[in-house]
């Protein structure tokens, strides 16, 4: 099955390439020097003065925090690094480049562990170092949860609400196996493993296993609107419920910042198997099996 992305995201895309994240980041290029820390409080005062600016500048640099775990749980759970691609598509970077200034001014920022190596020629990730960002206390406790703290614990409460406002609770599945699916509008591995999720719903709901689709849109300010997602499960086929992350679902399973993450519950409420990024149809239905047992 393909998937088609919605005319409105690529339109977003093309704005935002030659909007005020661009200038931004155009800005951040040409200007921050090796060694020297970003200020963002200058940037502000001296630099961005207009809203929209600033509020490109405050989505980067919340960005520029998130990076270190980012690339620490993909290197844990895929036992490499992720490309500069892919650090572009778990962060919505859209201008051509951006992936590499921010981990540029995250190389030369004294105030961030010095936890990964680069290829001079490429700027593409060689080496990860996770014991470092392990050792750094804004990350450590969050990296060891979301890497291994996980599997063969109950699964953590949860009560959000679906695109058309009807409760998604964990008292919703008690005693069935289910799977959360952790996903946002347009994440290109979301886009490849969807229809897969699609055929393996239909093989095992007769099962009992049940699948909720947890967007996270809102949580991400991802640009789109709930007639986006309605129009994206309606052409897609998608029957299984697709329901609203929300912070505290997203802080009690970890901080959710791998994009899709999957956690596989069985009948007694246990999460048997947890996935992230893209994984192939036999990887999941592993982890169905499991959930079924």
């Amino acid at each position: 099955m393909y998937l088609h992305l919605p005319l409105v995201a690529l339109l977003t895309a093309a704005q935002a390439a030659t909007g005020p994240e661009a200038r931004v980041v155009e800005y951040l290029r040409q200007n921050v020097k090796p060694g020297d820390p970003v200020v963002v409080s200058d940037l502000l005062n001296g630099v961005f003065t207009e809203p929209d600016e600033r509020a490109a500048l405050g989505r980067l640099f919340d960005t520029f925090f998130k990076i270190p775990l980012f690339v620490a749980r993909h290197q844990a759970a895929a036992g490499r690094p992720p490309s500069l691609a892919e650090v572009a598509e778990q962060f919505r970077f859209v201008i051509p480049g951006q992936a590499d200034v921010l981990l540029r001014i995250m190389e030369s920022d004294p105030r961030m562990p010095r936890f990964l190596e680069r290829d001079p020629r490429t700027g593409e990730i060689t080496r990860v170092d996770v014991e470092a960002v392990m050792a750094d206390p804004r990350f450590g406790r969050v990296l060891e949860r979301t890497v291994t703290g996980f599997e063969g614990r109950k699964a953590p409460a949860f009560s959000i609400s679906a695109y058309d406002g009807s409760p998604v609770s964990t008292d919703s599945f008690t005693g069935k196996p289910y799977l959360l699916y952790f996903w946002f509008t347009n994440c290109p591995p979301c886009v490849r493993i969807a229809p897969l999720l699609v055929d393996l719903y239909q093989t095992y709901q007769k099962r009992g296993l049940a699948i909720v689709g947890v967007n996270a849109d809102r949580v991400l300010e991802v640009p789109a609107e709930d007639a986006d997602r309605f129009d994206y499960a309606t052409k897609n086929a998608i029957r299984f419920p697709l329901a609203h992350l929300t912070p505290e679902m997203q802080a009690a399973y970890g901080q959710v910042g791998i994009f899709p993450t999957l956690f596989f519950v069985d009948r007694q409420g246990t999460i048997v198997r947890q996935l992230v990024n893209f994984q192939d149809k036999a990887a999941l239905e592993e982890a169905v099996q499991l959930a079924l047992r």
